[in-house]
């Protein structure tokens, strides 16, 4: 009796987790990548932010606030401060010192993302 329980139970399991993903394959989905209304930040903005207390760039026309992160930056806070504010592309394409961030660097990116810089104010 047991047995018999633990088959139909265990059938009845896995028609189901089927049967959902069979339905989520038809049913059409809602699109993950576009977002209602992205942020558009512009250099008025972004200069607001120019602080370490506070501290949001632009790099590679995306905005990034950065404030959570400079605490565990390997190198001193101290270099990348200046940037705070502004748009940063070329100081973090080349580190300031014509050496490229590592890919690690560049997987972080999209964790401190808040917008897209359109330039001007």
């Amino acid at each position: 009796m047991m047995r018999k329980l633990f088959y139909v139970s265990t059938a009845a399991f896995w028609i189901a987790v089927a049967g959902f993903w069979i339905a989520n394959l038809l049913v059409p989905g809602t699109d993950t990548t576009a977002t209602a209304a992205e942020r558009e930040i512009g250099a008025a903005e972004l200069a607001k932010h120019a602080v370490p207390q506070d501290c949001w760039m632009a790099i590679r026309g995306n905005v990034y606030d950065i404030t959570a992160y400079l605490p565990d930056h390997p190198s001193r806070p101290s270099i990348i401060e200046p940037w705070c504010g502004k748009e940063a592309t070329e100081a973090y394409d080349t580190k300031t010192k014509g050496r490229k961030h590592s890919s690690e660097a560049d997987a972080l990116l999209p964790k401190y993302r808040i917008g897209r810089f359109i330039g001007g104010s």
